[in-house]
């Protein structure tokens, strides 16, 4: 749709710098941009990019210097850009109004403004807030929740019993609610075998959460799993039963999280960090890449860490570059083993 870089700037909290009446209706990387995308800059070297774009107008901070363009000066680019973009464009729709193959449980609850796509199955008493989308495909458990303007992808699948906040988007192909995986292991009608420990609990999932395609979200065993309001999960997460994922935190591909883990807020994942069970991990720590926190360890609060085990950053840095130099330590082991020979 088409916005004024002042309707832009009032929303976002911006001062304009140029023409306010510019018309803009989308946004782009510098490169590809027409005259009424918008774009950003957020580092005085990537200047020369956004002087070369044939964009008009440009989000950036007030301490970088442009030239020739329409600015919209605030104090987080990459933010004001998100939220420019968001004010800007309108998303694609998953689905529009019932579709007539879709298949509603006779004592579901569909609010009249909420939509459900081809083939989506909605489960006995259901309740699906206004504004919610459902894709096609997707199915819904008997007795889950979802709330306000969610946006469910296709062929994303909810157990019986799953909690959703408001304004939460889960992408295809995430499994919400399954059995966690528990088991007692002990003799049963005479043979040693595994037995499964029961999977009782709940998932609830509160308000703006993202999760990825194929994510994979455990029901509690005897307790909830609870994804708190504003968690990212990227695609491929898994999050064991029983976990507890505190208020905006950021969780990327790969990730495993094993059973009754508990993350506090604002903390951030790399890619295929895993944890044993029973870990708790404080507000604000950031675990890097490949990550390994053991069972039952306790990572705290603001700390940054990276390894297997995992350990503070200077001292994984410290032992990383020892280990890069053990073939030469090695060679001069050899050596001086040589000479006393």
């Amino acid at each position: 749709m088409n916005r004024t870089a002042k309707e832009i700037a009032e929303h976002i909290g911006a001062h304009v710098e140029g023409d306010a009446s510019l018309k803009l209706n989308s946004v782009a990387a510098p490169e590809r941009a027409g005259a009424h995308d918008l774009i950003y800059l957020d580092s005085a070297k990537h200047a020369d990019r956004v002087m070369a774009s044939a964009a008009q107008c440009v989000i950036a901070p007030r301490e970088i210097t442009v030239s020739g363009k329409t600015v919209l000066r605030v104090a987080n680019a990459k933010l004001g850009f998100s939220e420019a973009a968001a004010f800007l464009i309108e998303r694609p729709i998953i689905a529009r109004g019932i579709h007539p193959t879709a298949v509603i449980g006779s004592l579901a609850k569909i609010a009249p403004t909420a939509s459900v796509g081809p083939y989506a199955v909605i489960g006995e008493d259901s309740t699906i807030g206004a504004g919610t989308q459902i894709g096609a495909h997707a199915v819904l458990g008997a007795g889950c929740w979802i709330g306000k303007n969610c946006r469910i992808h296709p062929h994303v699948t909810l157990y019986s019993g799953v909690r959703i906040g408001d304004r939460t988007e889960i992408h295809s192909g995430a499994v919400i609610g399954a059995d966690g995986f528990g088991y007692a292991f002990g003799e049963v009608s005479g043979e040693k075998r595994y037995t499964k420990f029961p999977q009782l609990g709940l998932v609830e999932i509160g308000d703006d959460v993202e999760i990825g395609a194929n994510t994979t979200i455990d029901r509690g065993s005897l307790d909830d799993t609870r994804i708190d309001a504003g968690v990212k999960l990227d695609n491929l997460v898994h999050v064991g039963h029983n976990v507890k994922i505190g208020a905006h935190t950021v969780i990327a591909a790969q990730t495993g999280m094993s059973g009754s883990c508990t993350l506090g807020k604002n903390v951030i994942f790399g890619g295929q960090v895993g944890l044993g069970e029973h870990c708790t991990v404080e507000d604000g720590v950031i675990a890097g890449g490949q990550s390994g926190i053991l069972n039952g360890k306790t990572v705290h609060s603001g700390q940054v860490v990276w390894g297997t085990p995992a350990r503070d950053l200077d001292k994984f840095k410290e032992a990383f570059a020892w280990q890069a130099k053990l073939p030469q330590l090695a060679a001069r082991i050899k050596a001086i083993e040589k000479k006393i020979e």
